[in-house]
């Protein structure tokens, strides 16, 4: 999964992050159970805050696509 930042785009950047994830679940690029990278190396590769993955992590969390089973983010399995 590749994830692409602009600083042309119109709204925040975790929504940037939060759709490309997104769109990588739904097309299935990422599958149930696959492990997302961690809030800070996925930070760093993209050269944003921990808090803006985070955002997107917690949105696509509380919107039942990713979950924290414990250790590391998961693609939340198909209900």
């Amino acid at each position: 999964m590749k994830i692409v930042v602009s600083n042309n785009y119109d709204g925040p950047i975790y929504e940037q992050i939060k759709s490309q994830i997104l769109q990588a679940i739904l097309s299935r690029e990422l599958m149930p159970g696959d492990i997302l990278p961690s809030l800070r190396s996925l930070a760093r590769d993209l050269k944003v805050g921990v808090l803006t993955i985070n955002r997107a992590y917690t949105e696509l969390e509380s919107e039942g696509y990713i979950e924290y089973p414990g250790k590391g983010l998961l693609c939340r399995p198909e209900q």
